[in-house]
């Protein structure tokens, strides 16, 4: 028998409160987040567009919901979701990324925050927020998300996130802001790996590590057990060279002035990246700290899945669903929509019968 499209909604949604007095009621709490979630999915970027699209689908929406009085208002849509708890509407995502998720050994997880730049209003001295948010590199899915706390950063939401989710076995990535002492204890803790960014705000451990290897480089790397790995792509106008050489000497490690606070530290490496093009040649130097063994090309893999979370996710937010031209700004409503966007990203990922990218999949869901 064929699954009713409201099952999995219920399933893992139906256990958030519903925010409103009774005598208010005159919509179901679920009817409200199922046409939400539909409606984003086909490129619902605001109240209104919810609505319309409630009423143009007003006919296929009844016969999966009561719609007991129509569809609802945009003032109600933006009403609910500005009360609906975002932590029991978060514990919710979790729990159907879950239940349609299942970890691999060793799979990439990166870690990285977004500013939600329509969030904030100047006229009221408001803020814009910003989520840190969990992506699975290998299966396409974002696997939670947590507010940053307005008086913050990404160094705290980080830990939180982290504690929320199943990582173990899983290798953890972050940019240059999440290679903290705190958050490296977190992720060995959950049983995870990581390989971190190492930038200049890192002080002496940047100066440490950057000093070993231009030393050693000076002299090809002869001295040390350096492991190496070298990977070519062309296309699109221009050739990508990327190397690594990465090294696990318990004595180069412990050069490092900081190596006892890094928890399971086992390797340093170095990741140069060369681009070159009809008109010039860049080339950037990366560092990393790692839980790994010495394995160059593994860790070259891993570094580079990192940016998935840059171009998969955080490109298709801002981009397909027009994420920063957002105005939605009241009480919880702006946290409550990221996850009803990063909702519709998990499915039309995993949509692979309709082809193209992801608004050519928002206007064929739309469209039927």
């Amino acid at each position: 028998m064929k699954e009713r499209p409201l099952k999995k909604i219920e399933e893992h949604f139906g256990k958030v409160t519903d925010p409103r007095i009774d005598r208010t009621k005159e919509h179901k709490l679920i009817d409200i987040m199922a046409i939400a979630i539909c409606a984003v999915i086909c490129g619902a970027e605001g109240w209104v567009d919810i609505e319309n699209f409630g009423n143009g689908k007003r006919v296929w929406l009844q016969t999966f919901l009561e719609l007991p009085n129509g569809i609802p208002s945009h003032d109600t849509f933006g009403r609910v979701f500005s009360l609906i708890d975002p932590k029991e509407f978060q514990e919710s995502f979790r729990s159907w990324v879950q239940s349609i998720h299942e970890f691999t050994q060793g799979q990439v997880l990166a870690l990285d925050g977004k500013q939600l730049r329509g969030s904030g209003d100047s006229v009221l001295g408001k803020r814009a927020i910003y989520m840190v948010s969990a992506w699975a590199e290998a299966n396409q899915l974002v696997l939670g998300q947590h507010k940053v706390n307005e008086k913050s950063n990404e160094i705290t939401a980080i830990p939180e996130l982290l504690k929320m989710l199943d990582v173990e076995g899983c290798v953890i990535t972050i940019d240059a802001i999440g290679t903290q002492t705190k958050i490296v204890k977190t992720i060995v803790e959950q049983g995870a790996d990581y390989v971190l960014s190492v930038k200049e705000n890192q002080g002496q451990l940047y100066q440490d590590i950057s000093w070993l290897f231009e030393y050693d480089q000076q002299y090809k790397f002869e001295h040390g057990a350096y492991d190496h790995a070298r990977t070519v792509n062309k296309g699109h106008g221009r050739i990508e060279v990327r190397e690594c050489w990465s090294i696990s000497d318990p004595e180069y490690l412990r050069s490092l002035s900081s190596f006892s606070k890094w928890k399971k530290l086992q390797s340093i490496a170095m990741v140069v990246s060369t681009r070159i093009t009809d008109e010039k040649n860049t080339t950037k130097t990366r560092y990393y700290i790692s839980s790994l063994t010495n394995n160059a090309e593994h860790l070259l893999q891993v570094a580079r899945r990192h940016w998935s979370i840059e171009n998969e996710l955080h490109w298709v937010l801002d981009v397909a669903l027009n994420k920063d031209h957002s105005r939605i700004r009241k009480d919880h409503a702006p946290e409550n929509f990221a996850i009803l966007r990063h909702i519709a990203i998990n499915l039309l990922k995993q949509e692979k019968t309709a082809k193209g990218g992801i608004h050519a999949k928002q206007l064929l869901a739309a469209w039927n």
